[in-house]
């Protein structure tokens, strides 16, 4: 899976739950960004790359959603 998918995988969930999606790519440096899930967030490296399965691990546990659910 790379950036751009797990971004709408994300989207989804939180339309789902009624959870806010906003992306801040102020914060983040050269091609990542600050992904905000309602309280909680986690920095997306390039949306174009591939996320390995222990970052997408960790960042499912960042936002608090289970990686079942993508």
């Amino acid at each position: 899976m790379n950036g751009n998918e797990f971004l709408k995988k994300v989207k989804k969930i939180g339309r789902k739950n009624g959870v806010e999606i906003i992306i801040n790519s102020k914060q983040g440096k050269g091609s990542h960004v600050i992904l905000h899930y309602g309280t909680r967030f986690t920095t997306l490296k390039d949306r174009r790359k591939e996320i390995g399965e222990g970052l997408l691990k960790a960042m499912c546990q960042h936002l608090g959603i289970k990686k079942t659910d993508l």
